[in-house]
């Protein structure tokens, strides 16, 4: 697989804030859960002509928890956000459930995830196909200020009214376009690690993810929004599709983070490399690939609807969107239900 260099997104964290965590007495995550049957029925061609496949990528799992049990997302809406802004994103999080109803057309957003799942612990417990928004919190008065860092962006968690869930819970912290984030658009669209009990009171797994639509669409939000330099000659840039390159763009990082931190929450379990504080995770080694054939600065194989609006995968009340695939353990390559031969 060949990554774009122009994205220079969705690294997990910086080493700076990835020394290797020390852990509280408590046990933070359900280490024991009911053990499932693990599913690898998913609609890809049979020609195994799957992308980004390497015998050179050495994904091992570390021992940690995966989230196998009913995964709860807390949302924290910082900033400013709008009803439908907040709906759009919603739907695709509610696509993601395996109890979607099946009247969903393939690819469908459910059928992206069940690759996540083929993900599981040391007991052998997949992790969970059951991902259901459970709680929503929103932080209109910039309670930590219109600039974050890496570690107020705990804080603004540990000052959200959401209840404390540290078995089944994701804690997503989702910034408007008018937030600048420590390292935004320079070195990150998004990243996931868990809370510090000095700051929240618990060692808790969380995601961050901003909207790029008027800071740098051109990283964040690619393909939908292409560089300066590639101007002339080079890729176009996509229709979005649902008309907001800022959010569709934010919805494949959201996609991305929800993979790896439900994979790797405490940054011990599903990686490649050696070293923890800079982990290569399972979407990591699918950036930029969206359908067959990608790779080189071209990102697959995807579908247009009426208008020419470009997606991979549908979602509820008839949602479509652009979500980049995910390395799959079992076909030891990067994934995605919209395969074709």
């Amino acid at each position: 697989m060949s990554p774009l260099p122009f994205l220079l997104i969705l690294l997990s964290s910086l080493p700076s804030l990835r020394a290797t965590p020390t852990y509280p007495a408590h046990q933070p995550l359900n280490l024991h859960p009911t053990p499932t049957t693990p599913t690898s029925s998913l609609p890809l061609s049979s020609s195994k002509k799957f992308e980004g496949s390497s015998d050179l990528v050495h994904l091992r799992y570390h021992m940690g928890p995966v989230l196998s049990s009913p995964i709860n997302i807390y949302l924290i809406w910082y900033g400013k956000w709008t009803p439908p802004q907040k709906l759009l994103i919603k739907d695709f999080l509610l696509s993601i459930s395996q109890s979607t109803p099946s009247k969903i057309p393939s690819p469908s957003v459910s059928q992206w995830w069940s690759t996540v799942s083929l993900y599981t612990d040391q007991t052998n417990a997949n992790i969970s196909g059951n991902v259901q928004i459970s709680g929503e919190f929103s932080d209109t008065h910039y309670s930590q200020g219109a600039h974050l860092t890496r570690l107020t962006i705990q804080h603004v968690i540990a000052g959200a009214k959401l209840p404390v869930d540290h078995k089944n819970g994701i804690y997503l912290v989702l910034t408007s376009d008018d937030v600048t984030v420590q390292d935004f658009c320079r070195a990150a669209c998004g990243f996931h690690y868990f809370t510090f009990p000095s700051i929240v009171g618990y060692t808790l797994p969380y995601a961050w993810v901003g909207n790029s639509g008027k800071q740098c669409p051109e990283v964040c939000a690619y393909p939908f929004a292409i560089p300066a330099y590639m101007a002339g000659g080079g890729p176009v840039a996509l229709s979005p599709p649902n008309g907001d390159v800022g959010l569709d763009g934010m919805i494949s990082v959201i996609g991305h983070e929800l993979a790896e931190v439900s994979s790797n929450p405490l940054v011990n379990a599903w990686y490649a490399g050696e070293d923890p504080t800079a982990p290569t995770e399972i979407a990591d080694l699918c950036e930029g690939l969206y359908g067959t054939g990608g790779g080189g600065g071209y990102i697959g194989d995807v579908m247009s609807d009426r208008k020419g609006r470009k997606y991979n995968l549908n979602g509820r009340r008839g949602r479509k969107f652009l979500v980049q695939w995910i390395w799959s353990p079992v076909l030891k390559a990067c994934a995605g239900p919209n395969a074709i031969d």
